[in-house]
């Protein structure tokens, strides 16, 4: 792999920061929003973030680049890619139950749904990450399907789901600061509106910069020539050329008999008595 020692710095970057986005939001809602319940509350509201968080980004990000995790192309395409799907999946759940979450609480509390651009964009990332997940499993996994098919539509499957991960960052941005500004307005039970700068909003901004942040690492990794998979394992390629050698090897030897037998017998002189004893039997 080229340059190697950035792709570690990057990848390093990308786990610290990831990390520290799921330890933020969970400090968040547990530290100053009361914790997790399924009360069709504000307590059960708390658990969209956090799986948002986890899922769409955490867990979500590091599906994008698990082809591109060097430690892992020693192993094989069709194992990689049911890795990558059964992240994309885990994220699907995490996503319906984190939605459910969200609705059951503004059906409860009378709140409209689907009304601010937050919500038009959230919603528009899980929709196409639902069928970013049937596509690829239709194309990539069922044996039946034509391999032009998979050819014509990787490109495509790539650039979506890079597409889909920058709506859900931008999401995830746009979600925190909606939730700062409706819990932080002046006369609210806080002591410190949202403008001017109480701790639990440097917190929460500070948990925005680290999920872009994490989102830029991710993007770079994926977005890298360099980085990308080999099309086959070291081994293989090996494997494939020492295979290639012995058969050229062992053409040419054949080859080589076949002439030396065939120089031999034109060189050999005809004797004419034996000639004449054959034809007189």
């Amino acid at each position: 792999m080229e340059k190697f020692p950035q792709f570690v710095v990057f990848l390093v970057a990308a786990a610290f920061l990831g990390s520290l986005s799921v330890v933020l939001v969970l400090f968040w809602v547990l530290h100053w929003k009361g914790g997790l319940a399924w009360d069709q509350g504000l307590l059960e509201f708390n658990w969209h973030p956090v799986l948002s968080v986890i899922g769409l980004i955490f867990i979500s990000g590091f599906g994008v680049i698990i082809y591109r995790l060097p430690w892992t192309w020693n192993r094989s395409k069709t194992l990689m890619k049911y890795i990558h799907a059964g992240l994309n999946i885990v994220t699907f759940v995490l996503l319906v139950i984190s939605l459910v979450a969200v609705f059951d609480f503004h059906n409860s509390k009378k709140i409209p749904n689907m009304y601010s651009l937050h919500s038009w964009v959230g919603l528009a990332a899980v929709i196409m990450h639902t069928l970013q997940i049937v596509l690829g499993l239709c194309t990539f996994l069922l044996p039946c399907t034509p391999t032009f098919i998979k050819t014509l539509y990787m490109s495509v499957h790539v650039g979506v789901g890079l597409f889909i991960f920058g709506m859900s960052v931008t999401a995830a941005e746009m979600g925190i600061t909606e939730k700062l500004i409706f819990s932080l307005r002046p006369g609210s039970n806080t002591t410190l509106p949202y403008s001017q700068s109480p701790p639990e909003a440097i917190l929460v901004n500070t948990l925005g910069v680290f999920i872009l942040l994490f989102g830029g690492c991710i993007l770079w990794i994926a977005t890298r020539p360099e980085w990308k998979r080999p099309p086959a394992s070291i081994k293989e390629s090996v494997g494939s050329e020492e295979g290639s050698i012995l058969n050229k090897t062992n053409v040419s030897a054949e080859t080589n008999n076949e002439n030396v037998a065939e120089g031999t017998a034109r060189s050999t002189p005809l004797n004419l008595e034996d000639v004449g004893q054959r034809s007189t039997f």
